[in-house]
Parts: C-alpha cells; structure tokens; sequence
C-alpha cells in the first residue's frame, strides 16, 4: 500500500511522525461510455481553450483566477511554503467525547501508520485515546484543501475521518419534518409498541461480513447471460410504463406491523403485545338473563364477563360457554325453588282455613 501523505500528529510538545493511507475503494460498476453507432470508447481530451490543441499532463500547472481570465500560477511548492507547518502536521486542538459528534459530520477515512521512530509515541497516543475514550479534533491539509478531522482508535490502528465543517452542512428547516407533538403524524402506544418488537426481532449483532454489493453481483451475472446468449451489442429498450393508480387510501400501520412481526422472530414479543392489549380493552356493557317466572322481574341473574387470555380465542370461547351455562343452570334452580314454594303456601292457606270452620259451628 503506499502512503498518499507524509507529516507528524501534534499535540502539546509531542510529534508522533506518521504516514497517511487510503482506507477505502470504491466497488462501484466500472463502465465505459461507448458511440452506440459504433461501439467505440468515448474518450476525453484536455485541451487549451485558447488554440484548441490537445495538453499533456506535463505542461498543466494550477492558478487562482483572481480577475476574469487573469490567474495567479501555482506550483506545488507555492502551496506547500504558504504555510509549511499546516501542510505537514496533523494540529489536534481539542478532545472530545465520539458521541458529541454527530454521524453526518464525519467524511472521510484514512489510516495513520506510525512513521520511522513513531511506533512507541504512536502507541501512547493510541492507548491514552481508548483509555479516556476520547477522540482527537484536528486540522490538518490534504493537497489544497484544510480539513477538520477526528482521530479515532479503531482496534490497533488510529484512523483520521476528515470531518465536514458547520456551514457545509445544509440547513434542514426547509424540509417538511413531522413534529414530535403533530396531529397527522402522532403515534400511538399500540404502534410504539410493535415497532420496539419488530426492533426486537430483528436485532443482532454487528457482522460487517455479511453485507455486500448484491446490486453490482446481480448486473455481473446479467453481463455474463448477455455474454452467453450473444446479445453483447443487444440495447434493451425500456418496457411501456405501468399507469401509477392513484389512492386515497389511510395506510393501517397496525396492519403493517402485525404482518412484518408475522415473518420475523419475535413471537414472544409479540405475545407479551397482545397481553398488554388485552388489559387495555374496555369492558364490554354487562348482559341480564330473565327469570322463568314473568312476575319476579326483579331477580335478574348477570353473566359475568369472561376474562380474555393470550391463548387465543378458542380458549376465550370455552370461557365464556362455562361461564353461561352456570349462570342458566342457577337461574333455573331460582325459578324451580319460587315455583315449588308457590303450591305449598297454597295448601297451608287450604288447612288454615279447615280448622277454622269447625269452631265457628261450635260457637253458634
């Protein structure tokens, strides 16, 4: 690998030489742009707008336009004796907490190798970072550029991430954000609840291995079919574009969500949701079953509600038919008790009334 920059970390009275690495490369679908008359390459030419004749890297030197078509020339050792110290030292000003920096802030990423002599201040460095678990806020200038970067301790290695600067950043007031407290895009308890299980469901751990290019696989294997099939000069024109339907419909982010739960691990979650949805249901209105007997409307016998369960509805269903059946059975014993008791009183009025005649004839 070779360094793309050579200088010293600064901080206080210690210079810790490194060398600076690349520690990225780009995957990205290298494709060439051809004539499609002919199929041949497009290619680019450098060439001096004055005469239109072609220039070769040799003759091309840099300047600042400083009026309209007049420049300053620059040479590499014009920018380099600007400000020696800027362009070969890596300035830590401060260190700070990695989480005070927000992610959009960092650009990008480059490796620090200790240079010759640096290995045991490259090391203190290291250690005294991972220990106070601090970054580095540094300047440092990479060709023409000054950039604020942050030095981290990655495993062994410090990696310097050159950072964006605040008024770089775009300002995101203009977007259409919901608010935390808005009407149309509040969210409910319920829907809280079975994203944090979906989250659940889905969380593991971090294996950077497993993730790759799939798109850029995918396009190889189609140029490896063309190949096959002998359609490498075959342009594929696009097919006729489907009408977009246009809905007004409410999209159900419940419904949503129960069927994303549906396909990912989080069963118990998901168990644990209905539960607690169960015991937010409201009451249903209490039922009252009529006595046998149409004089007694008093003696009213109420069902009790049976309680839901998360073992499903057929359980619910036994629940509430044992429930209904009790009630019944105990209306029926009440009407058949007030039914029996109605001829004895009868009979004992009847006996009351015979042992009262005799003493009236007596008397006479």
């Amino acid at each position: 690998m070779r360094s793309m920059w050579k200088g010293a970390i600064s901080f206080g009275l210690v210079h810790i030489p490194v060398d600076m690495y690349t520690a990225v490369e780009s995957k990205g679908l290298d494709l060439t742009m051809l004539d499609r008359r002919d199929f041949s390459p497009v290619g680019f030419k450098r060439y001096n707008k004055g005469n239109g004749k072609e220039v070769v890297w040799d003759d091309i030197v840099k300047g600042y336009e400083y009026e309209s078509g007049e420049y300053v020339v620059l040479s590499d050792e014009d920018l380099r004796r600007a400000n020696p110290e800027a362009t070969q030292t890596i300035d830590i000003q401060a260190f700070v907490d990695a989480d005070q920096v927000p992610l959009i802030f960092y650009d990008q990423p480059y490796y620090l190798a200790p240079g010759k002599g640096g290995a045991k201040v490259y090391a203190l460095l290291r250690e005294t970072l991972r220990e106070a678990g601090k970054i580095g806020i540094a300047r440092v200038v990479i060709r023409v550029k000054q950039h604020l970067a942050a030095l981290v301790c990655v495993g062994d290695t410090i990696v310097l991430n050159t950072l964006r600067y605040p008024d770089e950043m775009r300002d995101a007031g203009e977007l259409k954000i919901p608010s935390p407290d808005s009407k149309t895009a509040a969210v409910t308890v319920k829907e809280l609840k079975m994203a944090m299980a979906l989250v659940e469901g889905m969380s593991e751990d971090w294996e950077p291995e497993q993730y790759h290019d799939t798109y850029r696989e995918d396009v190889l294997a189609l140029v490896k079919k063309k190949i096959k099939a002998k359609q490498t000069k075959t342009i594929t024109q696009p097919e006729p574009e489907k009408e977009k339907r246009s809905s007004g419909k409410v999209i159900d982010l419940v419904a949503l969500l129960q069927a994303s739960l549906g396909k990912k691990p989080a069963k118990a979650a998901l168990a644990a949701l209905e539960d607690d949805d169960d015991d937010d249901d409201d009451p249903p209105p209490r039922k009252s079953r009529k006595p046998a007997d149409d004089e007694d409307d008093d003696d009213e016998v109420h069902v009790p509600r049976a309680r839901k369960t998360a073992a499903g509805s057929g359980s619910r269903t036994s629940a509430a038919k044992s429930t209904t059946a009790t009630a019944t059975a105990t209306a029926s014993k009440s009407a058949a008790s007030k039914s029996a008791a109605k001829p004895a009183a009868k009979k004992a009025a009847a006996k009351k009334a015979v042992a009262k005649a005799p003493a009236r004839k007596k008397a006479a």
